[in-house]
């Protein structure tokens, strides 16, 4: 019995060490088979089909390698659109904060990467008492293109 229990311990430990991020409340997680590279260029052909823009960009990652110094890849995608923030700051002003919404690309240690993101549901629930039905209305919109790029960059 002990030695089952030690083994499981080993199993657990490794299965939670392999995994690029846990699960989180309000998150969306896609472990892919792409590889890191593979997996941002397909987030960038997915935008280009979606009702959405890349406003911004960051990669720790890029930042690193001009310093002669290697980590796991990651990428940042902010994304938005002007009417979005339009609507979304004639119902929160502080809302506007949280704008763009953000593509997490991150390379994971068997080469392949992981894509995740915050729903903008989750994003914008501390604002909800205060943007009312048309921030929830925004958010539940934004949810879909959110899904709509996300599964389509993930396709194989």
């Amino acid at each position: 019995m002990h030695r089952f229990i030690a083994s499981l311990g080993v199993f657990l430990f490794l299965s939670h060490a392999a995994q690029a991020l846990e699960p989180r409340e309000g998150w969306v997680i896609h472990d892919t088979d792409k590889g890191f590279d593979a997996l941002v260029e397909a987030v960038r052909e997915a935008v280009k089909t979606a009702p959405i823009a890349i406003v911004t960009q960051a990669s720790a990652s890029d930042g690193a390698r001009g310093q002669g110094i290697t980590i796991p890849g990651n990428r940042i995608f902010g994304l938005y659109r002007n009417d979005y923030a339009r609507r979304m700051l004639a119902a929160s002003i502080a809302a506007g904060i949280e704008a763009p919404i953000r593509l997490y690309v991150t390379e994971d240690s068997d080469g392949t990467a992981t894509l995740s993101y915050k729903t903008p549901t989750a994003v914008f629930t501390p604002y909800f008492d205060e943007g009312g039905d048309d921030l929830r209305a925004l958010a539940s919109e934004l949810d879909d293109v959110f899904k709509t790029v996300a599964e389509t960059a993930i396709a194989e």
